[in-house]
């Protein structure tokens, strides 16, 4: 099979090659520049899909089916009889790109309507050299409509055939034939010919051939004397041959015909000298003589021998000197340094043609015998092109280009010294092809053009000929225009058609090439038979063929069952050439295809008729068995296949047909073998095969001696790892599946258990294994599922009860098409990195669900019930940040997935948020003091959290004056708005300060302070209660019992008048009501506000953070019982009743007002 490569390195195909294989791949598109009309051309090649190439390789070789395999059989679209004109005509389609002219379709309707111009198909080489013992062909084949004719000019002169009886023409053809039956000499035909073949549209033209007689002069006499020699010392032997064409080969024998013996002291020049870089006595003992061998006459011809006469100053030729470490000294000769033999000097040059080979060689003398070692200037020889010849006095350099140009030097080194000579490499070329023309066919109207671009060093020169004269002298076009190395058409009609030359030449040489401009005006035909019927197997791929032709170049669509939209895209795929694939057959794939070419001047269609059949597939398949010599055994092969197709189970042992004796029994579920014996041990495959498919089942059979029981001869083998399976194998290639068959290793005494099928691909984890599926022991074949566009390959791991397998050697790579991808990537996140950002952050998608190249995705992202335009952005990576964003806001996010194949589903929205930023203060912080024990704290939530709350801090601190307490730091979770501060100094006032936090930090913070202490001239319970410090003072306790006296006065005179029967309105004398008015004052608690915050004059505040009054407060706590007595300002006690009823009054109403003399006068008036 033909191949080339891609200059993206894939792999090309000969469609040609393997058309009659039965596979019709899309051969080409037609291409044509055009301003206005795309304009298609066939291609020399398609690439092919891994399918294809997996298909073509069945073609190719045909192997072995192993343990297990199941292969889908070829869709017949053809039977293998000699095949119809269409399939001819679809061939020549093909090879219209490879043969370097459009050709027209072989079909006889067509054939006779459609004209060409000629193209030169076969021509001899441009140095044609030939025996004179044959008579002369001079080869010229074309091929047109109508067929052309042929004429042949002679070193630019027309060569008139008719007058030379010795000349004459094929039938048919433009070959020359010079026929020399009836004498004459061939020297007198030597020249340079050149073919021309016409028809009415146009005249190609042939290389020009230059005709040569091959030369083989003979040897001219002569006598040669005996050389004379010192030993030691440099010869060179000068061959001389005879000037040959070609250049003859040149070989040194004996005169007894024994070839001469060459090493690195004796050997033979590029230029067929024989060189000794120093004699010695041993070479007296034969003579040499220089052989040619002329090539076309077969000849050899013989130089008379040279005689060597060497002198010497040991004169006997000692055998065992020639091994002796120092010979030379042994033998007497003086060693000396090297010296070059060829090339002389130190320094050459040397020129060589891109293309060639290039043969640098340097032959040097000294004693010992140098060693020669090659070295270019300025890098390394090219180890991919370098050789060495003639024991390292060669350097051949194949396939030379302008990299290998440079200066290259050989260096002669013995332990006397070394030399060097530096070779200077030029590397000219002859012109080479970079765009050659290539034929064109067009529709009236139509534009194109026709590109001759070559290159060579010197740069070649372009000349263009159109009909084999010079365009310049041509009529003008004024639909034609030359532009150097490119010719326009433009509105080309039918008097357009031509042939043109373009002819690149510099001094190495030059290119011809002919390329003709055809019109063609032809409705839409249709090449294939009509109404064909395909058959293929389910879940398999097929191709459906529609070949046509006309010009323009019809546009091809296809329907199923006559009706809906043109079938491309999703499990459809159409070629260029009008093929239809099918990717995967399914069921309802069933039915008829229509195929519809279409162009300006009609159109046509054919009709396909499709049938999906079930795959057979052998769903018991036979086991491996152990068995005594003598039982009977019976392998199982159950097989499910369509019962519309013809299914045939056959036997193979050991991969050979078997042969069903008296002893088997071949059932259409089983085999039995009687009687098992020795011989029959093996494996048995079962083959089950329909007209369409098949499939293989392999078990093998051991048979035992009589004595031996399997289960104990199992035992008594020590177990071990199962050996690594082999022989990997892929088949049943689908758009998501393929069949892995595999041969199980040795299970070294331990029952195979399970199979884990593992996979790499080379794109996203190059290296990396990952385990695929997991099979049963008993199995050796699994169809896999596979993902859209991965490049797989897959090994197979065996474990046993002792452990695992070493894996298999991989298979060979399968790349499945591409597709949308079917999911988006999972874990998407909107979080903030900075207050005004928003990161949304996905877990990328992996191999097996990229599903086709440059995957990448479609990040959207909007705020949150706000109904505006999705925001969105194409991102290859896994991240992505939104700007300037407003703080703390919740957005609706949306990732897809995407490839060049498509989108993948709509996304769910995921809700992120923006960046977070400090917190505002916290709302309506209250302080409250229900007593001189406690203080509560109450805050609400702040109104611009700016995040997610994660806490309070409070930070309190006691302070009387201007001295300040121990700083108190608490923090609370993100739902506590209520603390209690328990005082440990009742005289001390506390500052708070509480502020929110967010993951960012605390954010900005409130502070309050506790109540100051009510005026100290109505001093409330809970504040006398705690005057422990004033009421030890000696003044104190006189002044206080001087006003208890003048309470019990009054008290005394009030009891007396009371008794009398008076009434005194004592609520009525209060300025302020005694009833509660303010819901503050019911609960007992006090609410300052800030401005009433102001420290106790007259404090001070101790050295330990505590606050005590001055020294001129009075006590009285020591004067009540336990603590809890009250006094009045007068002085005097008021017992039980009082103080209940004065507690009570403090706790209801919560007034200020304490009982106290001036009270107590005013109820006594």
């Amino acid at each position: 099979m033909n191949q080339t490569m891609a200059p993206s390195g894939e792999r090309l195909i000969d469609l040609c090659a393997i058309w009659d294989a039965g596979v019709y791949l899309p051969s080409a598109a037609w291409n044509r520049a055009s301003s206005g009309v795309a304009r298609k051309r066939l291609n020399e090649a398609e690439k092919l899909s891994a399918v294809q190439e997996a298909q073509l390789k069945r073609l190719e070789v045909t192997r072995p089916r192993v343990l297990g395999s199941r292969e889908q059989g070829q869709v017949p679209r053809m039977a293998r009889q000699p095949p119809p004109p269409w399939v001819h005509a679809a061939f020549l389609l093909c090879l219209l790109s490879l043969g370097g002219a459009i050709e027209i379709p072989m079909d006889p309707s067509i054939q006779n309507e459609l004209t060409q111009p000629p193209t030169i198909t076969k021509q001899s080489a441009k140095d044609h050299i030939v025996d004179p013992r044959d008579n002369i062909l001079i080869e010229c084949e074309a091929k047109g409509n109508p067929a052309p004719s042929f004429h042949w000019t002679r070193n630019s002169r027309f060569f008139n055939i008719a007058k030379d009886p010795r000349v004459s023409m094929r039938r048919r053809s433009g070959t020359l034939v010079i026929d020399f039956r009836s004498g004459g000499r061939p020297e007198e035909y030597e020249g340079e010919y050149q073919c021309f073949a016409r028809n009415k549209f146009g005249t190609a033209l042939s290389n020009r051939i230059r005709l040569q007689v091959s030369k083989s002069p003979l040897w001219p006499k002569e006598n040669l004397d005996p050389v004379v020699v010192q030993e030691g010392a440099p010869l060179t032997l000068q061959c001389n041959p005879p000037p040959g064409l070609p250049s003859p080969v040149i070989f040194w024998m004996s005169s007894s015909m024994e070839p001469i013996t060459q090493d690195k002291r004796v050997s033979q020049g590029h230029n067929g000298d024989l060189y000794f870089s120093n004699v010695m006595l041993q070479d007296m003992q034969t003579d040499y003589s220089c052989n040619a061998r002329f090539h076309f006459t077969h000849t050899i011809q013989q130089k008379n021998p040279f005689t060597l006469k060497v002198l010497t100053n040991h004169p006997y030729n000692d055998s065992s000197l020639r091994n002796h470490p120092d010979m030379y000294s042994a033998r007497g000769v003086a060693e000396r340094t090297p010296s070059f033999m060829y090339p002389q000097g130190t320094a050459s040059s040397q020129m060589v043609l891109r293309g060639m080979d290039l043969l640098l060689e340097c032959i040097a003398s000294g004693v010992p015998t140098p060693d020669i070692a090659w070295y270019k200037k300025g890098g390394d020889l090219p180890s991919d092109k370098a050789k060495f010849e003639n024991f390292n006095k060669a350097l051949r350099i194949t396939n030379v280009s302008e990299e290998d140009s440079g200066e290259y030097f050989c260096l002669a080194s013995n332990k006397m010294g070394s030399i060097r000579h530096t070779i200077s490499v030029r590397v000219k070329a002859a012109p080479y092809w970079l765009d050659e023309p290539k034929n064109l066919i067009l529709a009236p109207g139509e534009d194109g053009r026709l590109v001759c671009r070559a290159n060579g060093n010197p740069k070649p020169t372009v000349q263009w000929m159109v009909n084999g004269e010079p365009l310049q002298s041509a009529p003008p076009n004024p639909n034609r225009e030359v532009a150097g190395d490119t010719i326009i058409f433009r509105d080309t009609q039918i008097s357009s058609r031509a042939v043109y030359q373009c002819n690149t030449s510099n001094e190495h040489g030059y290119l011809l090439a002919n390329a003709f401009v055809s019109v063609l005006d032809v409705p839409p035909r249709m090449l294939s038979p009509r109404n064909q019927l395909i058959r293929v197997i389910l879940y398999n791929r097929t191709r459906l063929d529609c070949p046509f032709f006309g010009s323009p170049i019809p546009t091809l669509r296809w329907f199923k069952n006559g009706q809906g939209s043109n079938l491309d895209g999703g499990n459809y795929h159409v070629y260029e050439n009008g093929s239809l694939e099918i990717k995967m057959i399914r069921k309802e794939d069933q039915g008829i295809y229509t195929c519809v070419a279409t162009n300006i001047l009609g159109k046509a269609e054919n009709q396909v008729r499709l049938e999906v059949k079930d795959p057979t597939r052998i769903y018991r398949m036979p086991e491996d068995q152990v068995a005594r010599r003598g039982t009977t055994v019976q392998l199982e092969c159950r097989v499910k296949h369509d019962p519309s197709l013809k299914l045939t189970v056959s036997w193979l042992k050991d991969d050979e047909p078997l042969y069903i004796g008296n002893r088997m029994k071949k059932e259409d579920d089983s085999l039995t073998i009687f009687g098992v014996a020795e011989r029959d041990q093996g494996s048995y495959t079962c083959v089950a095969s329909t007209e369409l498919d098949q499939d293989l089942a392999k078990a093998y059979l051991t048979v035992l001696a009589d004595q031996a029981t399997p289960t104990n001869r199992l035992a008594a083998l020590p177990k071990g790892r199962p050996d690594r399976p082999r022989d990997l194998e892929l088949t049943d290639l689908a758009e998501r599946s393929v069949r892995l068959t595999w041969i199980p290793g040795d299970a070294n005494n331990s029952p195979i258990t399970d199979y884990v099928v593992q996979f790499e691909e080379d794109q996203f984890q190059p290296g990396v294994w990952h385990d695929h599926s997991k099979y049963p022991g008993s199995v050796n074949s699994a169809v896999l599922r596979l993902s859209p566009y991965v490049n797989y390959q897959f090994r197979v791991i065996a474990i046993n009860e002792v452990g695992s397998s070493h894996p298999s050697l991989p298979s060979e790579r399968y790349r499945t098409s591409g597709a949308p991808p079917e999911s988006n990537p999972g874990d998407v996140k909107g979080e903030g990195t900075r207050k005004n950002n928003m990161e949304i952050t996905w877990t990328p998608m992996n191999a097996t669900s990229a599903f086709g190249p440059n995957l990448r995705y479609i990040v959207k992202w909007r705020r949150r019930e706000t109904r505006e335009a999705w925001n969105n952005v194409t991102v290859w990576g896994s991240r992505y940040v939104v700007g300037q964003t407003p703080v703390y806001v919740p957005y609706e996010i949306r990732v897809q997935a995407e490839n060049d194949f498509g989108k993948g589903p709509e996304p769910e929205s995921v809700i992120g948020y923006s960046g977070e930023d400090l917190p505002s203060a916290p709302r309506r912080f209250r302080v409250r003091q229900p007593n001189l024990e406690t203080i509560n704290l109450e805050w609400d939530h702040p109104e611009h959290p700016n995040g997610i709350m994660i806490g309070y801090t409070l930070k309190y601190v006691a302070f009387n004056g201007t001295k300040v307490g121990k700083q108190i730091v608490e923090n609370f979770s993100p739902n506590q708005t209520k603390f209690t501060v328990q005082r440990t100094d009742p005289v001390s006032r506390y500052r708070f300060t509480l502020s929110a936090r967010t993951q960012v930090g605390s954010g900005e913070a409130v502070t309050e302070e506790s109540p100051a202490p009510p005026n100290e001239a109505t001093p409330t319970a809970a504040y006398t209660n705690n005057q422990a410090d004033i009421a030890t003072q000696g003044w104190f306790i006189g002044l206080m019992c001087a006003i208890a006296l003048l309470v019990l006065i009054l008290l005394i005179v009030c009891f007396i008048k009371r008794s009398r029967g008076g009434k005194y309105p004592v609520r009525e004398k209060k300025d302020v009501p005694l009833g509660p008015e303010d819901p503050k004052e019911e609960d007992g608690s006090f609410d300052y506000s800030d401005e009433d915050n102001k420290p106790l004059q007259g404090s001070q505040t101790s050295l330990d953070g505590t606050i005590k009054q001055q020294e001129s407060d009075d006590s009285l706590v020591d004067y009540g019982e336990g603590g809890e007595g009250q006094f009045n300002e007068d002085g005097s006690f008021i017992g039980q009743y009082t103080v209940k009823k004065d507690k009570e009054e403090t706790e209801g109403n919560e007034s200020s007002e304490a009982t106290s003399p001036v009270n107590a006068i005013y109820s006594l008036a």
